[in-house]
């Protein structure tokens, strides 16, 4: 299709468990993101994107094969690395293939199509722990005679009540994500070789726990943030799931402990405040990143894709984390900045379309010139598949025993095997506070729901 010489450069930037609405330039005016802000300004925003799974593991998977939770049977912490990825067609077609910080592969040694690796898991990862290998920026902290911080619910007191609000207490330079951008940094200033490049760069944060560089903090001091939606007793008519959510973090002996239930509005603003700083925290490193790309020409000739894997409840519904099928948990941020020669960049525009994640792949594979496989489900972002229209009306996630579709207006969650779902109207209901599933007026619509959704799978 195109000769090794003039293939773009393909650069794929993902947060972990980053809200959709955590950057500046869609909106949000308590927000510190110039580095998203700029991709925003050189690329396409769309605004109605969502991901293929609720937690790291089912949607990174989905990412990266190409395929549904459904095809892989990865629908949470399962092994995948042993399914065929797009990034092996990259690899096979000629690029050199970079995974820099998190990728979430399972097991985290496999390399999943990549010729170079450096492996930064969860802040909290126990990987060693459990007889695997650390990853590289645990071996870094242990070479400077630091350690992960594991285990502080054991150890610090007050642990439940910083609601995971925990600035970072060492030097910055230990802070996982710090060591994410050094690391990009490095390798892009240093990488010699003329082959295409695939460098795909995950950052740990905003994941828990919410630790951002103290001067990132203080950005967000005395300024006013949006209050958590809910309403009182809300859950009381939604899926059991919900409540035991909640119950299996609170009760939970490990750090992630959080109970959101039972916090002041004080301490929920600390914890909205912390993580909003670490998105900051994350954005600083992007920002070297794209300098440091800039100083390569890497960016001149590339097709740029940022997004995150998934979002966070941060206290919506009293809840928090992910793993539901709440909007504020399938909603990401997905910016694509396209400067392939001859591409029309689409600079500051917006699309209102739905896409998913799934997505992704096809549309690495498009602009690199590669035919597309078989076995991707999804359909290229690039305006030139689809004369600047998408197709899709609906979108899907799936996450251990429950399937979300998403139209415009209606959001369906089907718990497999069970009869009590989740139906709402998002045109009147867009904070999913009433959930009509056993509603009679609405049950023709959720029948019919049902039906397309079961169709699909």
């Amino acid at each position: 299709n195109m000769t090794t010489a003039n293939r773009p450069n393909l650069i794929f930037i993902i947060t972990d468990q980053q809200r959709a609405d955590t950057i500046r330039a869609w909106g949000h005016s308590h927000m510190v993101t110039p580095a998203m802000d700029k991709l925003c300004k050189d690329g396409r925003s769309f605004r109605q994107a969502f991901c293929p799974g609720a937690t790291c593991v089912a949607s990174r998977a989905a990412i990266f094969t190409g395929m549904y939770p459904h095809t892989t049977g990865v629908y949470r912490f399962d092994a995948w690395a042993g399914h065929r990825s797009w990034v092996e067609d990259l690899a096979d077609a000629g690029y050199r293939c970079i995974n820099i910080g998190k990728m979430h592969i399972t097991p985290q040694s496999e390399n999943g199509g990549f010729h170079e690796r450096i492996i930064v898991e969860n802040p909290t990862n126990k990987e060693l722990i459990n007889g695997g290998a650390d990853d590289d920026w645990g071996r870094y902290l242990t070479h400077h005679g630091e350690s992960r911080p594991n285990d502080r619910h054991e150890t610090d007191s007050d642990w439940i009540d910083k609601v995971q609000g925990v600035p970072w207490h060492l030097e910055e330079r230990f802070h996982s994500d710090v060591f994410i951008g050094d690391a990009a940094v490095s390798w892009i200033r240093s990488h010699r070789g003329d082959d295409p490049l695939f460098l795909q760069i995950g950052f740990a944060g905003p994941h828990e726990p919410w630790d951002p560089l103290p001067r990132h903090l203080e950005l967000y001091h005395g300024v006013q943030l949006p209050d958590p939606v809910f309403r009182e007793s809300e859950l009381d008519s939604k899926p059991p799931q919900h409540q035991a959510h909640h119950r299996t973090h609170a009760e939970a002996d490990h750090e992630s402990r959080i109970d959101v239930q039972n916090t002041s509005p004080e301490q929920i603003d600390h914890m909205r405040r912390h993580y909003y700083a670490k998105i900051t925290t994350v954005d600083e490193q992007i920002g070297r990143v794209l300098e440091a790309l800039d100083e390569r020409g890497w960016r001149d000739n590339s097709l740029l894709v940022f997004c995150s894997d998934h979002g966070e409840l941060l206290g919506d519904h009293n809840l928090a984390y992910k793993w539901l099928m709440y909007d504020a948990i399938t909603r990401v941020p997905l910016v694509v900045c396209d400067r392939r020669e001859g591409a029309d960049s689409q600079g500051g525009g917006v699309c209102d379309e739905l896409v998913s994640l799934i997505d992704l792949g096809p549309t690495f594979l498009e602009a690199a010139g590669i035919d597309r496989p078989d076995y991707l489900e999804g359909c290229s972002l690039l305006p030139c598949s689809n004369s600047g229209r998408y197709s899709r009306d609906r979108v899907y996630a799936e996450d251990n025993y429950q399937i979300m579709m998403r139209t415009h207006d209606l959001k369906i969650v089907y718990y497999i095997g069970q009869e009590l779902g989740e139906l709402y109207n998002l045109s009147e209901d867009p904070d999913e506070l009433w959930n009509l599933w056993e509603d009679p007026a609405h049950r023709e619509t959720r029948d019919r729901l049902l039906r397309e959704l079961l169709d699909w799978l």
